[in-house]
């Protein structure tokens, strides 16, 4: 398990992958639908090109995690899965124990290669699974109902698979406390090792932002949320992040080192990378259109965004991610990864433990309950 206190070099490579079956209402990630052939071959070759890219900057740096995100990843199959992980271990070098994780949805087509995945060394499956209720998947506008999914698992584990998580929402159209908790419980019926529980949104962009559902008001969420809580705890399952619950020693290694503000690797269409060099942090973005970034793949113009992470911004884009692990961090650990002193910070810190946001503990610092629901207040104080 890796800890919120260890500096462990730990060093991620994220893989976009952009194509769906069907645009879902609620999402804004960088997904497109599929019109026509899925173009495999084609964006398998420009992933090529972008790694031996990307390689150039790493030095004596090996990968400790790998994430598989979309889109829907598992649309492409295991020989295409394959060619980038053995493209990257060619180039950077992958740690023999990597945690290794590919989204899948569902459907029955693509949980056929699941068994194949696993031969090829994805060790982590995330399933989308949002709701085993048909009623909900269908306002939702998902494309499986509650028996496909529980077949995916199903196969995820006659596969081999015995590290997966399953992602869930709440506070849907909808939908009610009890159903909610149906979900959970049906959830931790598959015996999971890991659970992925986030409020639904309205985001900028999206079908639902154009035409709103409606949604349990804040309190009916909230009631559902500490309701979850309660029995995934009975459950032994520990919330470590704000929507990421584990049993004891299997929380997400390519998660935790994004909140950690650790580095990694972005790779294919409108994939984020953050890299620190001689103390220097940077990020960049790739082209966020697949077929833009396919046509310059493997050159500087697949960059759509890149620039120096300074002085505040360090501060902020740290306790944007380090303050949603519900154990907080270590004080020093803000030095190590940012490079800046804690005076730098100190007048927020006072202001923010003055409201009751936050908590020191011996040299750990973390979010109060208070702080932890208004998360976003908190972080902006950082700004």
């Amino acid at each position: 398990m890796l800890k919120p206190e260890s500096p462990e070099n730990a060093f991620g490579v994220y893989v976009h992958l952009p194509w769906c079956v069907k645009k879902c209402p609620y999402c804004d990630f960088n997904s497109h639908a599929i019109k026509q052939d899925l173009p495999e071959t084609e964006y398998l070759q420009a992933l090529i090109r972008d790694i031996e890219m990307e390689s150039s900057l790493v030095h004596d740096r090996s990968i400790t995690s790998i994430f598989f995100g979309g889109g829907t990843p598992s649309l492409f199959g295991e020989n295409s899965i394959a060619t980038i992980i053995e493209t990257l271990e060619r180039t950077i070098g992958i740690e023999r124990d990597a945690e290794i994780t590919l989204e899948a949805n569902p459907g029955t087509a693509e949980a056929g290669r699941f068994k194949g995945y696993r031969q090829i060394g994805v060790n982590r499956l995330s399933i989308g699974v949002q709701s085993f209720d048909d009623a909900t998947l269908n306002r939702i506008g998902r494309i499986h109902g509650g028996s496909e999914a529980l077949a995916a698992i199903d196969y995820a584990r006659a596969a081999g698979f015995d590290n997966y998580n399953i992602d869930l929402m709440y506070a849907q159209p909808e939908q009610s406390e009890s159903l909610a908790l149906a979900d959970i419980r049906t959830a931790l019926a598959t015996d999971p090792t890991h659970l992925s529980c986030y409020q639904l949104t309205i985001e900028p962009n999206t079908l639902f932002h154009a035409r709103p559902p409606t949604l349990p008001d804040d309190e009916a969420a909230w009631d559902m949320a500490q309701s979850i809580a309660g029995e995934l705890r009975c459950a032994d399952f520990h919330n470590y992040e704000v929507s990421a619950w584990s049993r004891p020693g299997q929380r997400s290694r390519h998660n935790t080192n994004y909140w950690l503000f650790g580095d990694y690797l972005g790779v294919g269409a409108g994939a984020h990378g953050k890299l620190t060099v001689d103390g220097r942090i940077t990020r960049r973005a790739k082209l966020k259109h697949p077929t833009r970034f396919m046509q310059h793949a493997g050159t500087e113009q697949s960059i759509d965004v890149a620039g120096t992470v300074e002085g505040d911004d360090r501060a902020f884009e740290f306790m944007l991610n380090a303050l949603r692990l519900t154990e907080g961090f270590e004080l020093d650990f803000f030095t190590t990864r940012t490079g800046l002193g804690l005076a730098q910070i100190q007048p927020t810190l006072d202001d923010a433990a003055s409201r009751g946001l936050i908590e020191l503990t011996g040299q750990r610092l973390r979010a109060t309950p208070l702080g932890r629901r208004f998360l976003n207040d908190l972080t902006a104080m950082f700004l």
